[in-house]
């Protein structure tokens, strides 16, 4: 969201601030709506979509806090700022509790006004962008949602941003269980043709015999079975997607008419002497080694270069522990929703012997874990006991104890702090902290600057 694209719904009843702060904010660009009750600011978002609102807390009639609560009926999801000149812990609590995400202090300083906006209409912003990426991260496969408080995960999340928009072609490396086919699907959610079709195909899965024809098609007649027509995956996706899972299994020859395809932009189907064309995107995945296999020459170099125009490696969930709490709690809740159930809680000892697991299925192995210990859950709380033995009882080589206790608190206030839209007064409050001390864990863990949406604004 630029600057000159964003409105701003300003609640201030005193002409002689909202007249300055109008001007001001006019002049740096912004559209603003000024009103001078809270009645009136309702009836303007009723038909007015904005970015931010700016309310004084006390107000004729409604006041600021009834403002903020009916105005996130209408839109649960629109940043505010609250301004007064009578601040108590109470009216700023509950300001915060009711979906307030600052408050400024009259007189106000405009510098800070502009400070304050400025970061509300990032945030927004940041917030739709990984809505957008978790719609499109989690949309299709159970319990799928990726996430991503590691820098490793936030670097895979910045190339699926950047690569979404191109038509370029793309592999996916990782070891099997990393969430591959999600990035995938994820690409092609974030990119313009994202209503178009997204079609994949497991080459593993399918016989050599048939994957020609599943690929580019065939005509009625072509070879014994084919009773009738067929389009092909690459012309039955349209202008979306296509995704080849497992690429390294695809034979020699078929190689080299998928390249054929690629540089050229149309197939042969099967038992026909004319090409068509395509527009699909195609991307592709493995979990072998496909360097080695070049080098070995089970896989064609050409085609290994056409593939590889951007490539995204998944890192593996034991090179990213530190996403392990957060993913053990949305997982929770879509495999309890999935059963009916309520989810459960999980103990520090059950969190920290997950967290030093070193997990060689991958996300999809605690996926699995997590499915048994639900079944097994004992009066809402999973515990050592409804871990597998395995599980409870090993550690990585790599992390002692007192790491992987480091590991979960660092997990945990990043995931408060983000579920707190980076306030800190706020997170240190939900913790049970002081603010002192949430400051010194940010310090000692390594969290200031993990995330611009933890910083200060």
């Amino acid at each position: 969201m630029t600057r000159t694209s964003a409105r701003i719904l300003l609640v201030e009843d005193e002409r002689a601030q909202r007249d300055p702060l109008v001007q001001f904010l006019s002049s740096r660009g912004y559209t603003v709506d000024a009103v001078s009750s809270g009645e009136d600011a309702l009836e303007r978002m009723g038909r007015t979509t904005y970015d931010a609102l700016i309310t004084d807390l006390r107000l004729p009639a409604m006041d600021g806090l009834e403002v903020i609560r009916r105005a996130h009926e209408l839109d649960e999801e629109l940043p505010v700022l609250l301004t007064t000149a009578y601040a108590s812990v109470e009216s700023a609590v509950e300001a915060l509790r009711l979906g307030a995400r600052d408050y400024l202090l009259k007189p106000l300083f405009l510098d800070e006004v502009e400070r304050k906006v400025g970061w509300l209409l990032a945030h927004r912003a940041l917030e739709q962008e990984n809505a957008r990426l978790r719609r499109a991260l989690g949309g299709q496969q159970p319990g799928g949602e990726i996430v991503a408080d590691s820098e490793s995960m936030q670097q895979v999340l910045d190339l699926v941003r950047r690569s979404a928009t191109s038509r370029a072609n793309i592999l996916l490396t990782g070891e099997t269980g990393t969430g591959k086919g999600l990035t995938a699907k994820a690409i092609h959610l974030a990119g313009p043709d994202a209503d178009q079709p997204f079609l994949t195909i497991n080459l593993a899965a399918i016989p050599q015999s048939l994957m020609e024809s599943e690929l580019f098609g065939h005509e009625r007649g072509a070879f014994t079975g084919a009773k009738d027509r067929r389009e092909g995956t690459l012309r039955a996706a349209g202008s979306g997607t296509v995704f080849l899972d497992e690429i390294g299994e695809l034979e020699p020859s078929v190689q080299a008419k998928l390249l054929q395809a690629l540089e050229e932009g149309e197939v042969k189907p099967v038992g026909r002497d004319t090409a068509v064309r395509f527009q699909a995107r195609v991307l592709t995945a493995t979990n072998r080694d496909i360097e080695a296999m070049v080098d070995d020459g089970s896989f064609r170099a050409d085609l290994y270069y056409r593939l590889n125009v951007l490539r995204i490696q998944l890192p593996p969930l034991r090179e990213r522990l530190q996403d392990v709490p957060p993913l053990v709690h949305l997982l929770l809740q879509r495999l309890a929703a999935a059963m009916g159930a309520p989810t459960p809680i999980v103990s520090a000892a059950a969190m920290r012997a997950l967290c030093r697991y070193p997990w060689p299925g991958n996300v999809r192995e605690l996926r699995n874990v997590l499915e048994r210990s639900l079944i097994l859950v004992d009066h809402g709380r999973i515990g050592l006991e409804q871990l597998p033995v395995d599980v409870a009882g090993k550690a990585s080589a790599d992390m002692d104890l007192q790491e992987a206790v480091s590991q979960f608190e660092r997990s945990h206030i990043a995931m408060v702090l983000r579920l707190c839209g980076g306030n800190r007064e706020r997170a240190a409050e939900e913790l049970g902290i002081s603010l002192a001390t949430l400051y010194r864990r940010l310090e000692k863990l390594q969290l200031k600057g993990l995330d611009r949406e933890q910083e200060d604004p």
